[in-house]
């Protein structure tokens, strides 16, 4: 596949989101443990943040760990936490060569501390890169973060910060945790399954959604760039008719 006779350039995703699903079924399918296919999946994620810095995506948000997910099995729980921090040790290098700022979104005070400790490191040593935003969402539940921002919202009502006339689109944004980054235009989700599962509710009011049954380690730069070609194949219309946006 040729990138410069396929993906326009001058239509990518400015945000780019994706839920990462499928390292399980891919670790039981070879017969392995659920930390295998962990493990394997985090060279999909090192792959698919190099090729979106290649294409010149300017915010890409990796679904990493949900506040479900802290109910699975203690064991699995603490394979993902030490994972984590691993990861963000070996990486810190391949986001300053690529000039990648990490941040992240999430309840992150359930994060235990030495995993915590490591990602505020990566994100203090990469936080004036400037060629592309990599936001995990850790410890992440869209309905607690909009249940924080009504409420945080509610409490400067009351205290006579701000007026409740004066509350639009714009202010609810402001208390998100995502309050730096642009809407989400396009979100993938690899294995197969077909829902949001509690991921940036707000924010991808108007994504474009591109669904695929390649399970997580499997995901490869080729599953990338077929995501984006089937983006810029549509017609988004916020709403409009197709002779408005003509």
């Amino acid at each position: 596949m040729s990138l410069n006779t396929t993906i326009d350039k001058e239509n990518l995703p400015k945000h780019l989101a994706i839920i990462m699903d499928g390292n399980g079924r891919w670790a039981k399918q070879k017969g392995l443990l659920r930390a295998f296919g962990h493990e394997n999946g985090t060279k999909s994620v090192r792959t698919t943040v190099e090729s979106c810095a290649k294409l010149g995506i300017e915010n890409l948000t990796l679904y990493a760990f949900s506040t479900e997910n802290w109910n699975r099995p203690k064991l699995e729980v603490e394979t993902l936490m030490k994972l984590l921090i691993s990861s963000l040790k070996k990486e810190l290098d391949t986001l300053k060569k690529n000039n990648i700022r990490l941040n992240a979104i999430g309840n992150l005070d359930l994060l235990p501390s030495s995993a915590k400790k490591e990602l505020l490191t990566v994100i203090e040593k990469t936080k004036n890169n400037s060629r592309m935003t990599l936001t995990l969402a850790l410890s992440y539940g869209s309905r607690e973060e909009l249940l924080n921002a009504v409420k945080n919202i509610s409490s400067k009502v009351k205290n006579n910060i701000i007026s409740q006339d004066d509350i639009d689109e714009s202010i609810i944004n402001q208390h998100l945790y995502t309050h730096n980054l642009p809407d989400v235009d396009l979100v993938i989700r690899t294995s197969g399954e077909h829902r949001i599962s509690n991921f940036l509710l707000w924010q991808i009011a108007y994504a474009e959604f591109y669904f695929t049954d390649v399970l997580w380690p499997d995901f490869k730069e080729t599953d990338l760039y077929d995501a984006i070609i089937s983006y810029q194949k549509r017609e988004r219309r916020f709403g409009k008719t197709s002779e408005q946006i003509k």
